[in-house]
């Protein structure tokens, strides 16, 4: 079956969201490294449609920061090794962050930072995968994909909204 895919607006800019057999395999900002060709993207969808109404739903309450965890149908599409890291990204509670040697050792391999790094970069679903949550081992903001700005974004956003909902209980 050929992916279809939307576009919907979002405070980082606006987002494509890539779906085949029922489940999200991409979110792509609008500009990023690693951003496939457009033509890959597969056919236009119904924004209605499952998976993409309930993805934008989710979004939305994320950016509105009433959503902290992501549950939805994913299909990530990569080698063994960047799925092992794409599934510990999403170990990392919201809005906190983890090394990219720190996930290394997680993984079994502390001297494997830069293949994290690497696998990190090429996440095919960025946001609800949170790669954006992956620093230096300094704590400076190393590459995002979508650029240091949004990634600066994502995470202040997440640090604000985090401090503030625990201020709530």
């Amino acid at each position: 079956m050929n992916p279809t895919h939307v576009v919907v607006d979002s405070p980082v800019g606006p987002l494509t969201l890539m779906a085949q057999e029922g489940a999200l395999c991409a979110l792509y900002m609008e500009v990023q490294r690693h951003r496939p060709p457009a033509e890959t993207f597969g056919v236009p969808g119904d924004p209605h449609d499952e998976p993409f109404a309930t993805v934008a739903e989710q979004l939305s309450a994320y950016f509105a920061g009433e959503l902290t965890k992501f549950d939805l149908p994913l299909t990530l599409n990569g080698t063994p090794f960047q799925k092992r890291v794409w599934s510990l990204l999403q170990e990392i509670p919201y809005g906190e962050t983890a090394t990219y040697g720190e996930l290394a050792a997680e993984l079994g391999k502390p001297s494997a930072s830069r293949a994290v790094g690497l696998a990190n970069g090429r996440n095919p679903i960025g946001v609800i995968v949170p790669c954006h949550r992956v620093i230096g081992s300094t704590g400076g903001l190393t590459g995002y994909g979508g650029g240091l700005d949004r990634k600066r974004y994502l995470l202040d956003f997440e640090r604000e909204t985090s401090t503030t909902q625990h201020a709530l209980f």
